[in-house]
């Protein structure tokens, strides 16, 4: 049984739903990132590693293509809770992720465009600590209380 949480002040109230609006924003695509970095794994475990690098940089473009206008209309505090999903949903951290796909000279490239914003790629997901009240608001949204 859902019971709304109550809350001490009008701002950890304003701050609860910002949390709620992010993740709901961002679960989708934490999702779609799983099932694409699961699909190109897959795929580029077949080929020949001569082949590899060729279909990765045609992957990366055509995800760019597709991604870019909707990562420019997150907000920065969706973009950290996308980082942390996306741990959430794969058990790496999205450093990781692009160190494995695109070489580690590109992930401290992006590490450091994210560091001049405030986040970090190498942001983990602790579901039992600091990120336990995300984890109750995916939960909610999963069940489709939320």
């Amino acid at each position: 049984i859902y019971t709304p949480p109550t809350f001490k002040s009008r701002r950890k109230e304003k701050e609860y739903w910002r949390n709620v609006r992010d993740v709901k924003r961002t679960l989708p695509l934490a999702r779609e990132i799983r099932g694409i970095i699961i699909e190109t794994y897959e795929y580029t475990q077949t080929l020949p590693p001569s082949e590899r690098q060729a279909h990765l940089k045609q992957v990366e473009k055509s995800l760019k293509k597709q991604y870019t206008p909707i990562m420019k209309k997150l907000t920065l505090s969706q973009g950290k809770m996308l980082i942390k999903l996306v741990y959430r949903e794969t058990e790496s951290t999205t450093f990781e992720l692009v160190k494995a796909f695109l070489g580690s000279f590109r992930a401290a490239i992006y590490q450091a465009f994210a560091a001049t914003f405030g986040a970090s790629l190498k942001k983990q997901y602790d579901p039992l600590g600091e990120d336990a009240l995300t984890e109750r608001i995916v939960l909610l949204v999963e069940m489709g209380i939320l």
